[in-house]
């Protein structure tokens, strides 16, 4: 049966279509490259293109999806809040997403940012640009083997933090909607906990996906909860901090600092106050970057595309 399936050129926020197609059809450096069945995969942008695919591979979303005969999308996210779910399913559109290849870096990022707040490496490479060679207060660095930090957020990319934050020799606690055990976590609370949850926090990691529970669910009360030494740190999205109460926090000195990788509005614009903390690290939604993405993408959209010729259901189904 043939099946053509396109690489929407969105992706290139993240790396190259071509490298997809590739992957997924290496023995063809055309732009659509034909595999032995008679599917081919192509790059794709116009809606004239998107009307010859049979599915789509994207990291943004347009409107002009739901009307171009697509049987199914998949987003090289995990994140899918952007996509109208009820659009989608009411035109037998099935969506997939990236869930669960993106444990180990962000894990490695959020690890990252902890060593770097313990560590003041961030306050160096600020100084270093200004050749000023200047050591930190004497109780300013500490190590993370005894310190605290909880996980907001159990998933694939919670646990790959957790694990990581265990090998330092750091407590774990988490919150998850079930609370059953977790490897590499203490305690593991409820939302509705969440206060308790980060009350004894050096580092609270948030790492939930956005949906209509979590939008909001670090606001005014569960920073307020945090210890005036901790850290926030957001790996999930914006939507699910709140953004002014965060800010109100941290010019008041009410919290050490944060590491944000995910904002409301992005690209984070050039007059957010958030730029101008010292203790405040941002990274552009890059958390989930590794030269390996696209590999990880090409081995889900390869068994999908097997499973959507042979009429069988898909591999992290949405909807």
């Amino acid at each position: 049966m043939a099946f053509t399936l396109g690489i929407h050129e969105s992706v290139d926020l993240i790396f190259p279509p071509t490298v997809l197609r590739d992957a997924l059809d290496p023995d063809d450096g055309a732009d659509a490259a034909d595999s032995d069945d008679g599917s081919e995969v192509r790059v794709v942008g116009s809606a004239a293109e998107l009307e010859a695919c049979d599915a789509l591979v994207t990291f943004a979303y347009e409107d002009a999806f739901l009307s171009a005969g697509l049987s199914w999308i998949h987003s090289i996210q995990a994140g899918v809040d952007r996509f109208p779910f009820d659009e989608l399913e009411s035109r037998g559109i099935r969506l997939t997403n990236s869930t669960g290849i993106h444990g180990d870096a962000i894990g490695e990022t959020v690890l990252g940012y902890m060593i770097q707040f313990a560590r003041r490496l961030h306050r160096y490479r600020d100084r270093g640009r200004d050749g000023e060679w200047k050591h930190p207060e004497w109780d300013e660095p500490f190590t993370l083997s005894g310190e605290s930090l909880c996980v907001v957020g159990l998933g694939t990319l919670g646990r790959g933090i957790a694990a990581r934050a265990d090998a330092c020799g750091m407590e774990v606690v988490g919150v998850r909607r079930t609370p059953t055990p977790v490897d590499h976590v203490r305690e593991v609370y409820t939302p509705g906990e969440i206060e308790a949850a980060v009350a004894d926090a050096r580092f609270v990691a948030v790492a939930t996906p956005l949906t209509e529970e979590t939008r909001g669910l670090i606001g005014a009360d569960e920073l307020a909860a945090m210890p005036e030494s901790a850290y926030l740190l957001n790996v999930s999205r914006g939507g699910v901090v709140d953004e002014t109460a965060l800010l109100a926090e941290l010019e008041n000195d009410r919290l050490a600092g944060a590491a944000l990788d995910v904002f409301e509005t992005e690209p984070l614009p050039r007059d957010s106050p958030f730029w101008g903390f010292e203790d405040v690290i941002v990274t552009p939604h890059a958390a989930a970057a590794t030269r390996d993405y696209y590999r990880r993408i090409a081995d889900i959209v390869r068994e999908n595309r097997r499973r959507a010729v042979a009429g069988e259901s898909l591999v992290n189904q949405v909807i």
